[in-house]
């Protein structure tokens, strides 16, 4: 019995001592922390021993390690292996794929458009086809959640999907090769007229800044004097990247942002270095209620220093900083560390209850 769950104590054990702030050795130290670890050992022990219905005991594990960051804040979550890899990817500029957008329609499966240098653009699938089946299998009603887990795989993999197209008469299927698929963070920049130009920024990904830089160079080179910068539904990232877009936007010595926490390395301020591209033209910045976290630190500081204008509703209101931890079985959690605040002192964080977690 106890080879079941060995592994999951260990992860359990090793979040509990990441939690803390300590060391796994350090833990058994302390007679207190020990008892209550060897309590919550003993009770997983005794319920695989004795529950009347087989034990799933990775499932209790992880629905311990959830109740134990329940206490906490909204954005400490856990995190399991299978979710881990495509949470990072999002943030990563690129994943391994067949490179679609795509949404679900009436259970069906539908492109939204086929991304720019894919295999899928390059094998002819285009906007509105219907994906009705995977491998020979059907798609129709598949949920969001297994979409990527159908699609996605190592680059070089195949697999094949079966189209209907509305303008063929017989569905049409496609043999496509899995590649390395960009995922970019500026989807959209171009010249609204003569003199502005406009920048939609869509997540704060390790690739933003450099992204953000090039349409900027690009737009200024086609005699952009202006900037329309749009966060809205931009829910964040990488707050790096969020201060050096900041940074491009602010003239030199401003504070974009600081943070205060209870562990002293993790309280910081950040300040622009003056070495910003845009740091001197007019400029708006679009949001709303879904622009979060890094988005509410570029417009949070850019209207705090009253270096532009910023247009649109109430922010979602993020103002955590959440750092991620892996667990020896390839899982992790996130865990709040400090809260983050505009140059004016303001806490961008709005009040939590347990809606929040669930939302």
């Amino acid at each position: 019995m106890k080879k079941r769950f060995s592994v999951p104590i260990t992860a359990f054990l090793c979040f509990v001592a990441l939690l803390l702030g300590m060391q796994l050795n350090s833990l058994i130290s302390g007679d207190n922390l020990f008892e209550q670890l060897n309590k919550f050992k003993e009770v997983v022990s005794l319920t695989e021993k004795f529950y009347v219905e087989d034990v799933d005991t990775p499932k209790l594990i992880e629905a311990a390690i959830n109740g134990a960051l329940g206490e906490l804040d909204p954005h400490s979550i856990y995190i399991p292996p299978k979710q881990l890899e495509r949470v990072n990817e999002d943030f990563q500029g690129a994943f391994d794929g067949i490179g679609i957008e795509f949404d679900i329609i009436n259970d069906t499966l539908l492109v939204v458009t086929p991304i720019a240098g894919g295999p899928s653009e390059a094998l002819g699938i285009m906007a509105g086809d219907k994906i009705v089946k995977i491998n020979d299998t059907s798609s129709v009603g598949i949920t969001r959640e297994n979409v990527p887990k159908k699609l996605r795989g190592p680059k070089g993999t195949h697999v094949k999907v079966t189209i209907v197209r509305a303008d063929e008469k017989d569905p049409i299927e496609f043999d496509i090769t899995r590649d390395k698929i960009p995922l970019y963070s500026v989807d959209v920049s171009f010249k609204v007229n003569g003199e502005v130009g406009y920048i939609r920024v869509n997540r704060f990904s390790v690739t933003t800044h450099d992204e953000f830089v090039r349409a900027v160079e690009k737009l200024k080179a086609q005699g952009m004097r202006k900037l329309l910068l749009d966060l809205r539904d931009n829910p964040g990232g990488y707050l790096d990247q969020a201060f050096k877009m900041a940074d491009e936007l602010l003239p030199g010595g401003k504070k974009i942002v600081y943070t205060k926490a209870r562990v002293p390395q993790f309280s910081e301020e950040y300040s622009s270095t003056g070495r910003g591209s845009v740091s001197g033209i007019p400029l708006v910045i679009l949001v709303n209620r879904g622009s979060a976290s890094a988005s509410e630190i570029v417009s949070g500081a850019v209207q705090d220093w009253d270096r532009g204008l910023v247009v649109g509703e109430t922010t979602f209101g993020k103002g955590l900083v959440q750092r991620q931890y892996e667990l020896p079985d390839k899982s992790a959690f996130r865990l709040t560390i400090a809260k983050y605040y505009t140059p004016s002192g303001r806490l961008i964080q709005r009040p939590y209850d347990n809606a929040d977690r669930k939302a």
